[in-house]
């Protein structure tokens, strides 16, 4: 079912933020300008809609409202939301949704459906989240004593409403105190006696809104702040002097009781505003902090380096030590490169060496296989040649040899 309706100019230049549902042939593709809207409670809104139809005439349209998940009615369905819901024929390409006394309840998901001619059903998945706030006041504190110097903020509201941006007025003991464009936040960094009273706020065009208030009461002194260590000598404390640590600190009433601790230990090295140490030396260097303490609380500074210079005999010392460990390294050096250098030698001689060796080889290599030649040798290699067998037998010892034959029959 779809009610005409005559919408008012002003609501109409709201109406340049929609849901664009956008035709691409057959198929629609669903873009959102916004997703979320903050409403003041009381108020009208007129949730924005347009849509394009090129191709499929719709046949239907409806809102869907999401409280939760697991919750989705139909706007027009809805007894929560009869008399104060209307919508324009989808035909128009409007498809915006006016409603009017937004309650706190309203606050959800808002989707538009539609159906085409063909049977199809449209939607978008994000739909538009209605985020519905008022003119309740939310103080934020450091803690639930609010004492001098305290920070708090007051916060009117839970969104800023997106459809026009309102003026916050903010007032105490009923009297105009502040007034903020567009910023639903009031801080007071450090709180003093004054301060106290009664705080409330409202929006700027709403102020028939029943405004929450909240009574801010301030007591009168606070616990240290802004806790300083100074170190006496400042400059380069060498070992046998004697430091002195002195802890300053803001605070009301002033505080009385101070303690000193060494960061790594969990009990303290010391107390009173000021903390020395008669004989400095190394055991003594470390990172210091004080705590200071009154009857609002406590607070401890930041730690600071403390550290002994070297004497000159150590320095000497070290030196010495140091010098004797560059002559050692030296000569152990040297020694390895004379090593390594006498190897070198050796390792040179013995290669000429087996060159040589290799080269007389070589030399006498030719002579030996022509040895092999020798009949002398090889006589069983040439017994078939008579003269070389007779040379085979010849020896070098003269009795061995053949007898010569003379003849004597002359």
């Amino acid at each position: 079912m779809f009610v005409h309706i005559m919408v008012c100019p002003a609501l109409l230049l709201q109406s340049f933020i929609w849901i664009s549902l956008m035709a691409k042939g057959v198929q629609y593709d669903v873009t959102h300008i916004i997703s979320r809207m903050c409403v003041v409670r009381q108020s009208t809104v007129l949730i924005p809609c347009k849509y394009t139809s090129r191709y499929e005439q719709v046949s239907a349209a409806e809102w869907l409202y999401e409280k939760s998940p697991e919750q989705k009615v139909r706007v027009s369905q809805e007894p929560a939301f009869e008399g104060r819901v209307q919508f324009v024929q989808p035909d128009t390409g409007n498809c915006s949704l006016l409603l009017k006394d937004v309650r706190e309840s309203d606050a959800g998901v808002f989707r538009f459906v539609f159906s085409t001619a063909s049977g199809r059903n449209w939607t978008n998945d994000q739909g538009i989240q209605l985020e519905v706030t008022d003119a309740e006041l939310e103080v934020k504190a450091e803690s639930d004593v609010v004492m001098e110097g305290d920070w708090i903020l007051f916060v009117c509201g839970s969104c800023i409403p997106s459809m026009t941006v309102p003026t916050y007025i903010w007032s105490k003991d009923g009297h105009l105190h502040e007034q903020h464009y567009g910023n639903n936040i009031f801080v007071l960094e450090s709180v003093e006696l004054e301060d106290r009273g009664r705080y409330s706020c409202t929006i700027s065009g709403h102020e028939g809104l029943t405004s929450t208030s909240a009574e801010i009461t301030v007591r009168p002194g606070y616990p240290p702040k802004s806790i300083s260590v100074s170190i006496s000598p400042s400059a380069e404390i060498v070992e046998g002097d004697s430091v002195t640590l002195s802890c300053k600190s803001d605070a009301k009433p002033s505080a009385l009781n101070f303690s000193w601790f060494k960061e790594n230990q969990s009990s303290a090295v010391g107390s009173g505003q000021s903390f020395s140490i008669s004989s400095f030396n190394s055991s003594h260097s470390g990172r210091y902090y004080c705590e200071a303490q009154n009857q609002h609380g406590s607070q401890r500074s930041v730690s600071v380096s403390v550290s002994v210079k070297e004497s000159s005999s150590t320095l000497i010392r070290v030196a010495v030590g140091i010098s004797a460990a560059v002559v050692l390294t030296s000569v152990i050096l040297m020694v390895f490169i004379g090593l390594l250098i006498r190897r070198k030698r050796v390792t040179s001689s013995e290669e000429l060496n087996h060159r040589g060796s290799r080269h007389n080889k070589t030399l006498e290599a030719p002579e030996d296989a022509y040895m092999t030649l020798d009949p002398k040798s090889r006589c069983s290699e040439y017994d078939t040649l008579d003269n070389m067998k007779r040379s085979c037998e010849n020896t070098d010892d003269p009795d061995d040899q053949d007898p010569t034959y003379y003849n004597i029959d002359k």
